[in-house]
């Protein structure tokens, strides 16, 4: 495919939202990430990548439902960048600049077995080790993928979703009446061929919190590709039901971080302990990040989160 869309060059929704981090966290014309492009089962992919051949680790960075890659790129993929890794942040279908396929109706499923044939495709590209961090719903991707694929070393995730659920549900939901209203009508229209479908995401999730700060939650707002997007009854439904390949108790593949915004509004640590509680196999580690919100902007927490994550990843690059 050789007509791919334009990049984060064209885009200045991500140059609002990253004012409101603190200014070390913000890309300017000399520390930008490459842009590339990945074709994937029609989808023309896009990727933020800081080469560097000369890393021992490649570190993949997974955005959730209200964010894109470039600001997982913003808060940790440069950061880490600097710290000696190799790190490529992905726009999953759906988000981002990434072009999905004429047609086709992407679904959670798809974003699973995405980052699991990209795993694939790193790897063979090169054999270092790889180590995946999730922010909020990408956390739980970070799970799934790693369970599905097998190879990777470790994974880091800004909270663990287990949204079959019932209290995860409820809490991560826009409110509980949509939950218990609303997602059944979802499955419904879903199974009757409505899947295609869509709806604003923040209809659907508590958004809302994303951030702690009033004037960035706008900027993410009138971001149609992050926290303003719309998606499908079908991939609401698949993300709802999402049956992981190992369930946590058999999780045998890597160890597991979390690190838990402290001043998360959306998915405070209790939710994550639901799930993780459950991990018996791989050791489990837990850093709380000071004063940070879900999507964080705030000092000490993104250094403590770049500080956790560095020897995590180099610990479970040498296991």
């Amino acid at each position: 495919m050789n007509d791919h869309p334009q990049g984060y060059d064209a885009q200045p929704a991500w140059r609002t939202i990253q004012g409101f981090l603190p200014p070390e966290y913000r890309l300017g014309p000399d520390d930008m990430p490459a842009e590339e492009w990945w074709d994937w089962r029609g989808h023309s992919i896009h990727l933020d990548r800081f080469r560097d051949p000369d890393a021992p680790i490649k570190v993949i960075l997974f955005h959730g439902v209200g964010t894109n890659g470039r600001q997982m790129s913003t808060i940790l993929g440069a950061p880490l960048a600097r710290s000696g890794f190799e790190t490529v942040a992905i726009d999953m279908p759906g988000y981002g600049v990434t072009k999905v396929a004429r047609g086709v109706t992407v679904t959670y499923d798809d974003w699973v077995a995405a980052a699991s044939d990209f795993i694939d495709a790193e790897l063979a590209r090169d054999p270092r080790p790889i180590v995946l961090y999730g922010l909020s719903a990408g956390g739980m991707l970070t799970y799934h993928a790693a369970a599905l694929n097998r190879k990777v070393k470790g994974i880091v995730g800004m909270t663990f979703l287990d949204q079959r659920i019932p209290q995860v549900s409820d809490e991560t939901a826009h409110n509980k009446l949509m939950n218990r209203i609303g997602m059944p009508q979802v499955r419904l229209a879903n199974k009757i061929g409505l899947g295609s479908l869509r709806m604003p995401m923040s209809l659907a999730s508590k958004m809302r919190a994303l951030v702690n700060d009033g004037r960035a939650l706008r900027a993410f707002y009138a971001d149609r590709t992050s926290a303003g997007n719309w998606v499908s009854m079908a991939f609401l439904a698949s993300y709802a039901d999402y049956v992981p390949a190992q369930e946590p108790g058999d999780f045998d593949v890597c160890p597991i971080l979390l690190t838990q915004p402290a001043e998360d509004n959306w998915t405070p640590l209790h939710l994550s302990n639901l799930f993780l509680d459950r991990v018996a196999k791989v050791p489990v580690s837990k850093v709380m990040l000071d004063n940070a919100g879900h999507y964080p902007i705030e000092q000490p927490g993104l250094r403590q989160m770049h500080d956790a994550i560095v020897p995590f990843a180099r610990k479970c690059a040498e296991g």
